[in-house]
């Protein structure tokens, strides 16, 4: 009988409380933007400068988080990994980083606040001589504040 009561109680608390969940989701949902700075990594495939679908996804989800604030400014720094020569990895990093920019710029980012750098193979390869992973990328830098 005891273990029937408990039952039933939990029951009306979880009956109880899923009538209560749309009231507290709607507070959540109408809750002001808080606009903090938003970092994204944006990947690409080897020797390439094309973004990925994935990358264009990461880029678009970014760019829609910052609608609801000002956007001060936005870095870019395109990476490369140690792989061929320095100088056409510094120019694989700059391609990189100018494809994201453009990208972030086509959907509303402020293109004069743009600070787009390339880093190139520095960097790939640790103090022991080992490659960086994960060094196909273009790392971006959204500076958010409240709209005025």
């Amino acid at each position: 009988m005891k273990t029937m009561v408990l039952a039933a109680a939990a029951a009306a608390v979880l009956v109880s409380g899923c009538r209560t969940a749309p009231a507290g989701r709607a507070r959540l949902v109408a809750a002001p933007a808080h606009c903090l700075d938003q970092t994204v990594q944006i990947y690409f495939d080897p020797n390439s400068a094309e973004l990925t679908r994935e990358g264009r996804m990461v880029i678009a989800t970014a760019a829609q988080g910052a609608a609801a604030c000002r956007v001060t400014s936005v870095e870019v720094l395109g990476l490369a990994d140690a792989q061929g020569a320095p100088a056409a990895g510094l120019e694989l990093s700059r391609r990189r980083a100018a494809a994201v920019a453009q990208a972030l710029a086509a959907y509303g980012l402020p293109a004069a606040e743009f600070k787009v750098a390339a880093a190139g193979q520095a960097g790939a390869v640790t103090a022991d001589g080992r490659a960086a992973p994960l060094r196909r990328r273009a790392d971006v830098v959204l500076h958010l504040a409240p709209k005025s």
